[in-house]
C-alpha cells in the first residue's frame, strides 16, 4: 500500500511540475505551439481578440473572413489595439471603408480599421501571407479593390486586404494638431494604420494557418507607393519579409509645403463658418498652432472634410501625403541610405498612363472614335499616350531600382507588362487607346478585371493569355514563398545588377503562347525629354499645352515640369 501511495504522490508531483512549467512558458514558446496546433479547417476561428465567424466562398475553394477590426483610432490619433470581445464576431459582411468622395456623395466611416482574410479551403498550415494595400491616391478605394480568391488558391497562400484611413483623415500635418506625440505629429496616419494591420497579422497569423515569419507586403498604385515608403520607414522594421509594388514608385511630400496646401483647401470652410472674413485670413489662421484652430478642425463633420479633396489624378500636389516628417519617414526621403532590406519585386505596365490621359479633362470630352480617327485629336492623344506611358513606366520600376541600388542590401526584380498592346488580340481601339493599362496585372492574378474591364475581358480567352496568366502566377507564387520568383520551367528572371545596365522582365503573349524575355535596354528621363523636344507630330504650341495641362504635376513629372517650366501645384500657395 505504501508503495502505491508513494507512486500516487510522485505522479501528482510530476503533473503539478509539468503544469507549473507550462504556465511559466514564455510567450515565444506559446506562439510556436499556436503555429502548429491552433488552425482548424473551419470558418469559425479563434483570434487573439475573440472568435470570428467567416464564410465559405461560393466556389467552396476559399474560406473568407471580412471586416475584422485590427485597431481603433480617434480622428488624427495613432491607432491602438482593439479590446477583446465576447461571443462571436460576424465576419461574413463587408467591413466599413474609409471616408471618401464617391461621385458627389461622401461615403465611408472614420471607424474603418478592418481587414479581410482569404485562405485556401484546406488544412495546410504555415502558409505564406500576402498583405494587400489598395490604391486610389490614398484618397479613395477599399479592401475590395481586388477579389483574392484565385490569388489565394493558385499561390496556396493567405491574402489579407486592408482598409485604412483616407484623404484628410489619413494624412494631415497642420501645426495645431501636434501634441508632442512624435508618431501622431507626423501626420502620416495611413502609414500608422498599415503598420498596425501588420501587427495584427503577426499576432493572429497562426489562427488562420499562416506563418507570421513569411509575410509579403504588396500594394497597387498609391498602395504600391505606400509599400515603397515602408522600405524607408523605421516603424516598419522587421514587420515583413518581402515586398511587391504594383505600379508604385517613389514619391514623398515636403511637410512644410503640405501644411500650406491643407490650409488652402480648408480655408473656404473657415469663411463659410464666419470665423474669418477672407481666404487669406483663414489661410494664415489655419497655419497657426492655436488650440482654437485644433478645436475647429475637430468640430468639422466627416462629410464636409470628405468633400474637400477631389480626385487628385496621380498629382501629389493636389493632395499631398507621405510627409518627410523625420519620424515615420526620413527627412531625406528616398535619398535615405537605411532601408528595410527585403526581396523586392516591382511591376509596371507599358501603358500605365493611358487611363489618366484618356480621362483627363483635355480628352474626356471626346469619344474613342474621335481619338482614333480625327487627324488632329488622334495625334494629340498619341503624343500624350507615348510620353506619359514612358514616363509613368519608368517611374514605377526602373527609376526606383536605379535609385535604390547602391544602398539596398537585398535583391530587386522588375517587370513590365506589354500585354494589351496587340491589335490582333485586344482590338485596335483597346491597343491604341488603352494598351497595357494601369492595373493590367490584376486579372492575371485575381478574379476581377478592373479599369477598362469591358475593353479587355474578351481577350483572356485565347491560349497565349491563359499561358501568360499561369506563368506570371508562378513567378509571384515562388516569390512569396521563397523571396525569389524563379523556378523550374520559367524564363530566368534576373535581379537588378547595376545602375548602368537594367534587367527587366518583359511579359507578353500572342494567340498561342506567352512571350517572356529579359531586356537590358533602359529608358531614361533624358532620352524621353530629348524625344519630346524632337517630336514634330504636334505643333509647338499644342505641345506646350499638352505638357503643361495633361502631363504636368503627376507623380512622375518632376523632371518634365522642371525642363519645360510647368506649374506643378494646381493649388497655388504663397
Amino acid at each position: 500500500m505504501n508503495i502505491k501511495k508513494n507512486l500516487k504522490w510522485l505522479l501528482l508531483l510530476f503533473v503539478a511540475t509539468v503544469n507549473f512549467s507550462l504556465l511559466n512558458s514564455n510567450l515565444e514558446a506559446k506562439s510556436i505551439t499556436k503555429l502548429v496546433e491552433v488552425y482548424k479547417n473551419n470558418v469559425l476561428q479563434e483570434t487573439k481578440y475573440g472568435m470570428v465567424q467567416g464564410r465559405l466562398a461560393e466556389s467552396e475553394k476559399v474560406l473568407v473572413w471580412e471586416g475584422i477590426p485590427y485597431a481603433k483610432a480617434d480622428r488624427w490619433k495613432s491607432p491602438v489595439a482593439i479590446e477583446k470581445w465576447d461571443g462571436v464576431l460576424d465576419a461574413t459582411k463587408v467591413g466599413k471603408v474609409g471616408v471618401q468622395l464617391s461621385g458627389k456623395n461622401v461615403i465611408g466611416s472614420e471607424d474603418c480599421l478592418n481587414l479581410d482574410v482569404f485562405r485556401p479551403n484546406n488544412s495546410n498550415t504555415n502558409l505564406p501571407i500576402i498583405v494587400y494595400i489598395h490604391g486610389g491616391n490614398n484618397q479613395s478605394g477599399t479592401s475590395k479593390e481586388i477579389s483574392p480568391e484565385k490569388l489565394s488558391i493558385n499561390t496556396n497562400s493567405i491574402v489579407v486586404s486592408v482598409n485604412y484611413r483616407l484623404g484628410l483623415f489619413g494624412f494631415n500635418n497642420l501645426p495645431s494638431l501636434k501634441t508632442g506625440n512624435k508618431l501622431e505629429d507626423s501626420g502620416n496616419y495611413t502609414l500608422l494604420d498599415i503598420a498596425k494591420s501588420l501587427d495584427w497579422v503577426e499576432e493572429n497569423a497562426s489562427y488562420f494557418g499562416g506563418n507570421n515569419k513569411n509575410v509579403t507586403v504588396s500594394g497597387f498604385s498609391a498602395g504600391g507607393r505606400d509599400v515603397m515608403a515602408m522600405l524607408i520607414s523605421p516603424i516598419f522594421k522587421n514587420k515583413f519579409q518581402k515586398a511587391i509594388s504594383f505600379s508604385g514608385g517613389m514619391t514623398i511630400a515636403n511637410s512644410v509645403e503640405s501644411q500650406k496646401l491643407f490650409a488652402k483647401a480648408l480655408a473656404p470652410l473657415v469663411i463659410e463658418d464666419k470665423i474669418k472674413n477672407t481666404e487669406e485670413e483663414a489661410y494664415q489662421w489655419l497655419l497657426t498652432d492655436k488650440k482654437e484652430v485644433r478645436d475647429y478642425l475637430y468640430s468639422l463633420s466627416a462629410d464636409r472634410l470628405g468633400k474637400l479633396m477631389t480626385n487628385a489624378g496621380i498629382r501629389m500636389n493636389v493632395f499631398p501625403h507621405l510627409f518627410n516628417d523625420g519620424i515615420v519617414l526620413p527627412k531625406d526621403g528616398f535619398d535615405a541610405k537605411n532601408y528595410n532590406n527585403v526581396p523586392l519585386l516591382m511591376v509596371t505596365g507599358s501603358s500605365e498612363f493611358s487611363l489618366f490621359g484618356r480621362f483627363d479633362s483635355y480628352f474626356a470630352k471626346y469619344d474613342d472614335k474621335t481619338l482614333l480617327t480625327d487627324d488632329i485629336k488622334s495625334k494629340e492623344y498619341a503624343f500624350v499616350y507615348k510620353y506619359g506611358n514612358r514616363l509613368y513606366g519608368l517611374f514605377n520600376a526602373q527609376e526606383s531600382a536605379e535609385r535604390m541600388f547602391s544602398n539596398y542590401k537585398n535583391d530587386i526584380y522588375t517587370c513590365d507588362f506589354d500585354w494589351g498592346t496587340n491589335p490582333e488580340i485586344n482590338g485596335e481601339r483597346t491597343a491604341k487607346l488603352y494598351g497595357a493599362l494601369h492595373g493590367i496585372w490584376i486579372p492575371f492574378l485575381t478574379d476581377n478585371i478592373m479599369g477598362a474591364s469591358g475593353l479587355i475581358k474578351d481577350s483572356f480567352n485565347n491560349n497565349g493569355t491563359k499561358d501568360l496568366t499561369k506563368v506570371f502566377t508562378s513567378y509571384v507564387k515562388n516569390f512569396i514563398w521563397q523571396g525569389n520568383p524563379n523556378g523550374e520551367g520559367l524564363v530566368k528572371w534576373n535581379k537588378w545588377q547595376n545602375i548602368e545596365k537594367g534587367n527587366q522582365l518583359l511579359l507578353n503573349a500572342d494567340n498561342e503562347k506567352s512571350i517572356i524575355i529579359m531586356a537590358t535596354e533602359k529608358d531614361s528621363y533624358n532620352k524621353i525629354i530629348k524625344d519630346i523636344k524632337a517630336d514634330r507630330t504636334v505643333d509647338e504650341t499644342t505641345k506646350k499645352v499638352l505638357l503643361g495641362t495633361v502631363l504636368n504635376g503627376r507623380w512622375f513629372s518632376k523632371g518634365l515640369d522642371s525642363e519645360f517650366g510647368n506649374t506643378r501645384e494646381w493649388i497655388q500657395v504663397k
